[in-house]
């Protein structure tokens, strides 16, 4: 995991599986408890990352190679650990993280099917820094297809329904090789019972490490 004494908590899913917004909630209910939260997205978080995220979200650049793609990601998140999350973790905040090494694992060695390269390029990137639990919000690619009808695909976004459908089940995957980190929860439900469940799971692990202390 980490050697932190704060509480990594990442957030997974398909593209408009409302990750933001469970991002935003658990947030509101961890601040009104008097926590100090850190919040940070992938790709993304930090000046370096964010110029990075330009790159690999526009459509402009179709060519991308695979490869290029997942060693991107991976740079992004080795800066975010580096300058935001482990430094954050040290102090004793509870980060919340929009997406992190699970979905490069889904989106470039499942989609992509690049397989354990993946792995092995991220291994380097998180510096064995790993959340302490992930919640995966799972919907079906098709339906999270309509929701993104009404705004503008980037150029994750715009691949094929196969591609997403083969990053949806690698992350099906990934939730049971890991069942002692990977949360499902059904993505269909409303936002708000959604909600009630990761906060429930997050309330549990804060006692733990709370009593641990």
């Amino acid at each position: 995991m980490h050697a932190g004494t704060g509480l990594f908590v990442s957030m997974e899913g398909s593209d408009s599986s409302g990750k933001s917004t469970q991002i935003k909630l658990l947030r509101k209910y961890l601040e009104l408890r008097g926590l100090d939260v850190t919040v940070v997205r992938e790709p993304g978080g930090t000046a370096i990352g964010e110029r990075i995220r330009a790159i690999l979200l526009d459509n402009a650049h179709p060519e991308m190679d695979y490869l290029t793609e997942a060693m991107l990601y991976a740079a992004s998140r080795a800066q975010m650990v580096s300058q935001i999350i482990l430094p954050a973790l040290d102090a004793g905040k509870t980060v919340l993280c929009d997406r992190f090494v699970d979905s490069s694992i889904a989106y470039q060695g499942g989609g992509r099917r690049l397989g354990d390269v993946v792995d092995m390029i991220n291994a380097y990137a998180v510096r064995g820094c790993i959340p302490d639990v992930t919640f995966l919000l799972k919907i079906r690619p098709d339906i999270a297809e309509i929701r993104r009808n009404t705004r503008e695909n980037d150029r994750i976004e715009s691949e094929t329904l196969a591609y997403h459908e083969r990053v949806y089940e690698t992350f099906l995957t990934l939730e049971k090789k890991h069942s002692d980190r990977i949360v499902g929860v059904d993505g269909t439900l409303s936002a708000d019972e959604i909600s009630a469940e990761i906060i429930k799971r997050v309330d549990a692990l804060l006692r733990s490490k709370n009593a641990g202390l």
